[in-house]
């Protein structure tokens, strides 16, 4: 979007009276409570696929020590995996990704509560994982799967060789784009130990985890990405300052500007 006819879009927008603005808010209103029945159908059609039982044994490399996928789940039944874009030899994570994780750490006590365990999974060594992790303050736990075909086999990272071809993401082959691919994958583990896979989701799929984005999306600028979808996601700690409020003058007569 050009920023100059973004910003004449907010300028020119129409103005109404109160009762013109409340009869257009009860039509989007009947929108919005579509969508939200529309959104709690796919919930019930997504809870009810079938599962896969994972047989195959998945190694990690967790800072207490080697782990199990079985052992991710830390005593839940459920197991949420962000597929974290950090491939061996990064200097850093995916930004679009570690937007992401930014919104974890304050819903994990909550998914706890909802017998949910979260874990973020990457390629890259142990060290290098927690080396980024302390830059950016995240707690959530976060593992290597270096020593496993993890993720290859939840299609999210590619070999060299596939560079030249096409690869298989988001449930359908496409050119190849990058070595690591973002996701989100559930797991269940019932009570004789076993572990199914229920749920992955990929694209667009991932802003599940975006919580700003949400947010944005009530606002008269919205997501406001005038060069393509993420292009001002910085990791948080490189943003410039954000623009300062202009504080309103203080009153004459305020106790604290006596002097």
């Amino acid at each position: 979007m050009n920023t100059a006819m973004g910003e004449a879009s907010i300028t020119n927008h129409p103005v109404v009276s109160q009762e013109r603005w409340l009869a257009e808010r009860k039509k989007l209103l009947a929108r919005e409570r579509e969508l939200t029945h529309l959104r709690d159908q796919v919930a019930r059609e997504r809870r009810a696929l079938p599962w896969v039982r994972i047989d195959k044994v998945y190694i990690f490399d967790a800072p207490e020590g080697t782990r199990t996928l079985a052992d991710l789940f830390e005593g839940r039944r459920q197991l949420m995996v962000q597929h974290f874009m950090l491939a061996p030899g990064w200097e850093e994570g995916c930004p679009s990704c570690s937007f992401m994780a930014d919104h974890t750490d304050g819903m994990n006590v909550h998914l706890a509560h909802r017998d949910v365990t979260f874990v973020a999974i990457s390629r890259a060594a142990l060290t290098d994982i927690e080396r980024f992790r302390r830059r950016m303050g995240w707690k959530f736990k976060w593992v290597s799967s270096f020593a496993s075909d993890f993720n290859h086999d939840f299609h999210v990272s590619f070999a060299p060789e596939e560079a030249k071809g096409q690869v298989y993401y988001n449930y359908g082959m496409q050119p190849f784009e990058c070595e690591e691919l973002p996701g989100v994958s559930v797991f269940y583990k019932d009570d004789s130990g076993d572990v199914f896979h229920t749920y992955s989701t990929y694209r667009r799929g991932v802003e599940a985890m975006m919580g700003t984005y949400n947010l944005l999306d009530l606002t008269p600028k919205g997501r406001d990405e005038r060069d393509g979808p993420m292009e001002w996601v910085r990791h948080h700690d490189r943003y410039e300052p954000a623009p300062a409020v202009k504080a309103a003058p203080a009153a004459a007569s305020c106790c604290h500007t006596q002097t």
